[in-house]
């Protein structure tokens, strides 16, 4: 791959030529000085300032070079709302990385849970026979029904605790069918809600989504005490909102995000899901350890609801609708993506669309990338427990490092990967292909390395916590490649790639329990990491070879001029 090939037709609004006092792209052009519309109020702003660090070069009114990077001089009425407010993408970006924390945090926070809310010892009463290798949740609580001392090959002396317990008497496969259910509906919604964002408003699709997780997580004590089939329908319906907000939210991405922030912005939005899982497992364990397990979902549904009405009166589904930005970041905004002349939507070319090898090359690396991610997520622990014999829930601690490396990973790439782009030293798809090579070959090498390490239990968690970090290329990388391809389909594109993309975390679990089934061995293990290695390994080599960061000929629009808008932004120049 060569660092500048492949250059897209924004490239040249990626770095503006700036006048004195100009906009982006309007050369030496003045901004005339008029009533400007009312910022957002002040204390949310400052409360913001405190998340996102403004660079010291937009006071000075220059090309900026910091995370905001607005990248356009200002005069000076513009200079002192900027450093006076966040810019609105930025409000925008900060509330969509909470919303994800929302969303992912309601999907994970049942599988903490449901570990209060089962009775373990009428479970295993009514069980004649316990294997502990046939499931993960199930040999978590076996191994813990006693509080006898054991010692492992490795010489370690692990102390069992008594688990206490709830409710409910649901065996294994009910447990099984409770935490499954939410991805019955998350998979059939995908496509239909891009459509559904690019058609109608994509901050409503988006908002009502994580509503409704809202609404169901604090109706969900209720429907577990009906009965489980109401939990199962509860959550199948958390699935079918939860599936609308990736494609949804890319809708936004695509009307806000500048070309040269985009990495940036997606990144700091799509990282709330890192967060997400991050905050809300050691929450929900506080919550069910110092109230009970109702508490977990009664207090994060509750909290998700504030967040909702914050989302309705700050965010909109493009700059020209939003009521209080300002003049010079609308302009900058519709400027550099090309939306002062309106373009009449057309219908997706569903034919265009599948024989399009760039798009093909987005849904091979994300239902890869799932895969390993999946493995790093939900089944590295389970082999650090039994073959490690790594005592996780006595490290809780240690065990969110990965996610928080990754988090600060994602942020560090995302904004090098811009600067570069904006400097004109790699093209976006140099930068695509980039951050979806790292977020697949030095996991995979990771995994590998983890059956290599024998009783090393410090090795093992070096290992995981660099490939956990490494995953984060992925929101760099083709995460956000709908939008360069097809900026008007970003939101069905999502959706197309995210359903396939849904297909390993049904598939993992099943196959990793097939394979260790009565057989917890570092072979066995090894075996499956090996599988991993050359999904990964395909999903590197195809990206490299067909991605792409150019604008696809069939996602132009054509352009329909209004009259009135153009006068409009005229008058603003």
């Amino acid at each position: 791959m060569e660092a500048k090939e492949g250059r897209t037709n924004t490239s040249k609004r990626e770095t503006p030529e700036v006048g004195d006092g100009g906009d982006p792209g309007l050369g030496n052009t003045p901004v005339q000085s008029g009533p400007a519309p009312a910022s957002p109020p002040l204390p949310v702003a400052l409360a913001l300032r405190h998340i996102i660090p403004i660079s010291p070069h937009l006071e000075a009114g220059g090309v900026t070079r910091g995370f905001f990077a607005p990248s356009h001089a200002m005069d000076n009425s513009d200079k002192k709302k900027c450093t006076e407010a966040i810019p609105a993408r930025w409000i925008l970006a900060v509330l969509g990385c909470v919303g994800f924390m929302i969303v992912y945090g309601l999907k994970v926070n049942l599988s903490v849970a449901i570990i209060a809310m089962v009775n373990h010892t009428a479970v295993a009463a009514l069980s004649k026979e316990h294997d502990s290798h046939h499931d993960d949740t199930h040999a978590l609580l076996s191994d813990n029904m006693t509080g006898e001392a054991a010692m492992d090959e490795c010489g370690n002396v692990a102390k069992k605790e008594n688990l206490a317990d709830g409710p409910f008497i649901w065996d294994e496969t009910v447990q099984g069918i409770i935490l499954a259910s939410y991805f019955y509906g998350y998979i059939v919604t995908q496509v239909p809600g891009g459509w559904v964002a690019e058609k109608f408003s994509a901050k409503h699709v988006f908002g009502v989504g994580a509503l409704i997780n809202a609404i169901c997580a604090i109706l969900t004590p209720v429907a577990a005490q009906t009965s489980y089939i109401f939990l199962v329908i509860m959550r199948i319906i958390m699935g079918i909102a939860g599936g609308v907000t990736l494609p949804g939210m890319h809708v936004l991405i695509a009307s806000w995000a500048p070309p040269a922030e985009r990495s940036k912005i997606a990144s700091t939005i799509y990282a709330g899901m890192t967060l997400g899982t991050l905050v809300c497992m050691p929450f929900s364990g506080l919550l069910a350890a110092s109230l009970d397990w109702t508490a977990i979902f009664y207090v994060q549904g509750g909290l998700s609801l504030l967040w909702y009405i914050l989302w309705l009166i700050f965010v909109f589904d493009s700059p020209a609708q939003h009521p209080r930005i300002s003049r010079s970041e609308r302009k900058y905004i519709e400027e550099s993506l090309g939306t002062v002349v309106k373009s009449e939507k057309p219908p997706v070319p569903w034919r265009s669309v599948f024989k399009s090898m760039p798009v093909w090359a987005i849904i091979v690396a994300h239902t890869c990338n799932n895969w390993g991610w999946y493995m790093l997520l939900v089944k590295l622990p389970t082999y650090m427990r039994y073959i490690l014999k790594f005592d996780i829930k006595a490290n809780a601690g240690l065990s969110a490092v990965p996610f928080l490396c990754m988090w600060i990973f994602t942020m560090l790439l995302a904004n090098l990967l811009d600067e570069l782009r904006s400097r004109d030293k790699i093209s976006t798809t140099f930068a695509r292909k980039l951050a979806t090579f790292l977020a697949s070959m030095p996991p995979a090498v990771c995994l590998i390395g983890v059956t290599y390490v024998g009783c090393n239990t410090d090795l093992a968690v070096a290992l995981l916590t660099l490939g956990t970090m490494f995953v984060g290329g992925m929101y760099s990388g083709f995460l956000s490649n709908h939008i360069d391809i097809a900026p008007p389909f970003a939101g069905t594109l999502m959706g197309i790639s995210n359903t396939f993309a849904t297909i390993p975390g049904i598939l993992v679990p099943s196959i990793v329990g097939i394979v260790t089934h009565g057989n917890q061995t570092v072979e066995a293990w090894r075996f499956i990491f090996f599988i991993t290695l050359g999904i990964f390994t395909i999903e590197a080599i195809f990206y490299c070879i067909f991605g792409s960061g150019e604008l696809q000929e069939w996602a132009k629009p054509k352009p329909v001029k209004e009259e009135g808008e153009q006068q409009k932004l005229n008058d603003m120049a």
